[in-house]
């Protein structure tokens, strides 16, 4: 096996490590302004990530179908292209913020924190409690860019095989759960799930993992309780909401 080294067609020199620390340093700065934004009003953000097609959408959809009155729930919705994403959430009394990437050169892969402050703005963080933030369906760059998140998540469908946590290590080592998605085809499927968690544990022992269908609502009160956990939001976000309900009251 021979190995060739990089084919990014950019130089790999200083100039460009410099400009990668500046791009890097900014987009942590707007991300830190996010996140003041939103523990001043108290609202918890997750950001939700996964490769395309492992059901991101609809296990939102079906996060809000479950909660509906119960938590108040703000929708960063980010794709390349289209509102059809956003399409499918509507109806359950969310607050919808679509983010179309497509402006770049194909398509950005990945939200970044100045996008999220441009999307914030479009929703009232005042009335919400917490932030699901769909980001663009990628493996690889979503992990690297912090948005202003709370906490990080991963949707991740057992027709992706069982390699995955090796062969896209940052991403599986960045998140603090893993909903395996598509229990419901696991008879039909040669996955070998002792494999894939023993991989998991490989590149990230302290993940947790939830197993569910989106599709059928399998396992998915075990999801929720995680998103609206101590584990899943930390302790100052907790406290902040404590204070926030005692504002209300």
């Amino acid at each position: 096996m021979s190995e060739y080294g990089d084919h990014s067609g950019y130089d790999t020199g200083a100039q460009r490590i410099d400009v990668l620390e500046d791009i890097f340093s900014e987009n942590d700065r707007k991300a830190a302004a996010n996140r003041s934004a939103l523990d001043e009003h108290g609202v918890v953000a997750i950001n939700l990530m996964s490769s395309p097609g492992a059901g991101k959408t609809e296990f939102v959809r079906r996060v809000l179908e479950k909660t509906a009155g119960d938590v108040r729930y703000g929708i960063i919705e980010g794709d390349i292209e289209t509102s059809l994403d956003a399409d499918r959430l509507e109806g359950f009394g969310a607050q919808i913020s679509l983010l179309n990437t497509g402006h770049g050169f194909g398509g950005e892969c990945h939200l970044d924190a100045p996008m999220v402050t441009h999307a914030l703005e479009g929703l009232d963080l005042h009335t919400l409690d917490i932030v699901l933030i769909e980001n663009v369906g990628n493996l690889v760059c979503p992990a690297e860019f912090e948005v202003g998140e709370h906490a990080k998540a991963m949707v991740f469908s057992i027709t992706e095989g069982e390699d995955k946590p090796l062969k896209y290590p940052v991403m599986f080592r960045s998140v603090g759960a893993i909903f395996v998605n598509k229990m419901d085809l696991a008879p039909y499927l040669d996955f070998d799930m002792e494999l894939f968690k023993k991989n998991v544990a490989t590149v990230n022992p302290d993940c947790k993992l939830f197993y569910i269908s989106a599709k059928t609502g399998e396992g998915m009160d075990d999801a929720i309780e995680w998103l609206r956990s101590a584990d899943a939001l930390g302790a100052s976000v907790v406290v902040g909401e404590e204070e926030k309900k005692e504002d209300r009251s």
